[in-house]
């Protein structure tokens, strides 16, 4: 069995890998071959999008497989607090150690799920993850300097999870929220958990490890290319310079730029240089919105959402990190600003 799982490891994630640059090649050809400017435009934005979060897809699934494999469910109940909001101020926190953007905090989420953690921790880490780490902290910094943005960036980013996360800690029963994909067996999951590393020799459970993140590079690699497909085909055909006409309105400047951030679906390792154009033209709490709500929600991690969350859940994700982001900024407007 171990033979057969060290052999299969490191292929599965070479033939991802393969088709990942595959399909990138396609495309770069499309935009050369003179099919119209359309396509062309398409093709481009898609690679753009595809290109900035396959690689912190891939470093999620890695990390997914070391939890797995290597991270046993008696030391996430000695280590994650207890109560809601330690709970979900650690959840938040988590970012630090897991430096993924949006695309590789849910396949990780969903398997620390399974190893038991509680839905409102990883509801945190999922909400703050892609902008609570110290890659985007740098990237931040870089695009707006150490000022007032920055600093709004990462408490409204913090708080806006921890709340959420305790509105999800109401919830007892696990099962209401998660599919049975992203739960441990014990309590109704449909696979079970990976022994801990010492059960093997350390190249076996590497090979595990590999394993699991080939599957899970598969599996959600699939709704990143579908994601990235219909976030640029958004970005095609939709004019958006008659959106960008609307932003000096406090409230309405808001929800344009909170659309653009669903439809342009930046990586936020990315997207302070993106917002950075739009600062001269748009309010300082649409620009806020933008850098928030983006990383939060966006096309790719809805589809990815729902892999890990029932439908109800997926709802409660988009919408409460929207009504708190949309009030946030609102605020900032009207009285913050200069």
């Amino acid at each position: 069995m171990a033979r057969r799982v060290m052999s299969s490891g490191l292929p599965r994630f070479v033939l991802g890998l393969a088709f990942g640059l595959a399909l990138m090649l396609w495309l770069a050809g499309l935009r050369g071959a003179g099919l119209g400017e359309p396509l062309s435009a398409f093709s481009t934005v898609f690679l753009g999008i595809f290109i900035e979060a396959a690689p912190f897809l891939l470093l999620g699934t890695l990390a997914s497989g070391l939890v797995e494999v290597f991270v046993s469910p008696d030391l996430l109940r000695r280590r994650i607090p207890s109560g809601a909001l330690g709970g979900a101020l650690a959840g938040a926190a988590l970012g630090f150690l897991f430096p993924v953007c949006e695309c590789g905090t849910v396949p990780l989420a969903r398997r620390l799920f399974r190893k038991g953690l509680p839905v409102s921790v990883g509801v945190a880490f999922l909400l703050a993850a892609p902008v609570i780490n110290p890659i985007v902290l740098v990237s931040t910094a870089a695009a707006f300097g150490f000022g007032p943005l920055l600093a709004w960036r990462f408490a409204l980013t913090a708080g806006i999870a921890i709340v959420t996360g305790l509105i999800f800690s109401v919830e007892s029963q696990p099962q209401r929220l998660l599919r049975a994909t992203a739960m441990p067996a014990l309590q109704g999951g449909s696979q079970a958990l990976t022994s801990p590393w010492a059960s093997g020799t350390r190249s076996q459970n590497m090979s595990r490890a590999l394993v699991v993140a080939g599957d899970e590079f598969f599996e959600m690699g699939r709704y990143l290319v579908l994601g990235s497909a219909l976030a640029a085909a958004l970005q095609t055909f939709i004019p958006q310079a008659r959106l960008l006409e609307l932003g000096s309105g406090p409230l309405l400047s808001v929800l344009v730029m909170i659309g653009l951030a669903v439809i342009l679906s930046v990586c936020s390792t990315v997207d302070s240089f993106v917002a950075l154009a739009f600062l001269g033209t748009f309010t300082p709490g649409s620009v806020l919105a933008f850098l928030v709500y983006g990383p939060m929600v966006d096309l790719k991690s809805v589809l990815m959402f729902r892999q890990v969350f029932k439908r109800r859940a997926v709802l409660y994700l988009i919408l409460l990190p929207l009504a708190l982001t949309t009030a946030a900024a609102v605020t900032m407007n009207l009285f913050l600003a200069p």
